[in-house]
């Protein structure tokens, strides 16, 4: 008999032989992510060690300091030891920071994911309002004029976005601070770095406002081209929807055309949409690396652009690692949602 899980919806569950399956897949996945990623930032041209010694140092010394990093050993060498301390939850020590890279990314994740989750609810509710405006007004100058505008939020990546808006709303209007994540004059007393969720918890409303002034910029940078997509894809699916029998019967029950929109079409057209939201999420955290260097944002991705800049080979390890199981993991969850709200996936 085949074993499942259940949920607490009654006839809504997911075989755990699919379970396990997409679990042995996502850990061959990562383990593929982590040799490739191990070979190219070793064999990219550039010496770290190189970088980091003083100038003047005696090749005593620089042997001593490749040593120390294990970078003298054969790349096998290297990669069973890195693979042994990973298991261990040890990803190595930072060549430019001297600290462990574990720490560092623990310390500096926390912000990326805040940003990149504020920058998800602006695509989802700016490309859920743009798809059903469009949908409602279908064949007139507004669907034309919300088809425009969507095509330009697109077609403009987010770093343009975010030097326009830096130019806009930091420099010519300044509204909002260009850098930083809060104004380093408020002492907040945070435990975390999870500033917007543990203020919330703790009732430091003033504080929470002041990271979100900081956020907003950013967040809207990497959300616009986002919410397009998703207000294209929902639209497209709601189109399809509204010529569907169920549609025309509750037209004929009398129900408002916003009623049959929301109640019918959005629900059945949302599928598509979150799988896709799903996937794009894992890229939008990806898509934070060039946003987070112009505002200045100590987030992973400009973290990121630090440590390829210094050659930090355990550091550029580590962060590869983490977006692998971010996006593996996300992945994984967009899977298990869509089956379980689609009966066709779930059962196939």
């Amino acid at each position: 008999m085949l074993m499942t899980l259940t949920s607490p919806l009654a006839g809504r569950h997911m075989p755990f032989s699919l379970i396990l399956s997409r679990a042995l897949t996502a850990l061959l996945t990562l383990i593929g992510v982590m040799v490739v990623v191990f070979v190219l930032v070793r064999v990219v041209p550039g010496d770290p060690i190189a970088m980091m010694i003083a100038p003047g140092a005696s090749e005593a010394d620089i042997a001593a300091l490749r040593a120390l990093y294990g970078l003298d050993l054969p790349i096998w060498q290297q990669f069973w030891v890195w693979f042994k301390q990973m298991l261990g939850g040890d990803l190595g020590t930072s060549i430019s920071m001297k600290q462990n890279v574990l720490t560092i990314i623990a310390d500096r994740l926390p912000a990326t994911i805040e940003l990149a989750l504020l920058a998800l609810a602006i695509a989802v509710l700016l490309g859920g309002t743009i798809a059903l405006v469009s949908t409602a007004w279908r064949g007139t100058w507004v669907e034309s004029l919300i088809d425009n505008i969507n095509g330009i939020m697109l077609a403009v990546p987010d770093f343009i976005w975010a030097l326009t808006f830096v130019l806009v709303l930091g420099v010519l209007v300044p509204l909002l601070p260009i850098s930083g994540r809060s104004d380093p004059t408020i002492d907040h007393g945070l435990m975390t770095q999870f500033f917007v969720l543990e203020g919330l918890l703790r009732g430091k409303f003033a504080f929470v406002g002041d990271v979100l002034r900081h956020m907003i910029m950013p967040a809207f940078a990497i959300g616009l081209p986002l919410a397009a997509v998703i207000g294209r894809v929902l639209k497209n699916t709601m189109m399809d929807v509204m010529v569907q029998d169920y549609i025309v019967l509750a037209r004929i029950k009398g129900l408002s055309s916003w009623r049959i929109l929301l109640q019918e079409a959005l629900r059945n057209a949302a599928v598509p949409a979150l799988a896709l939201t799903g996937v794009q999420f894992t890229f939008l955290i990806g898509g934070t690396v060039i946003t987070e260097r112009i505002f200045s944002y100590p987030g992973i991705g400009n973290l990121a652009i630090d440590a390829v800049i210094n050659r930090d080979l355990p550091l550029i390890q580590g962060l590869v690692l983490t977006f692998g199981v971010i996006f593996i993991a996300v992945n994984m969850l967009v899977d298990a949602l869509t089956a379980w709200l689609n009966p066709r996936l779930r059962h196939a």
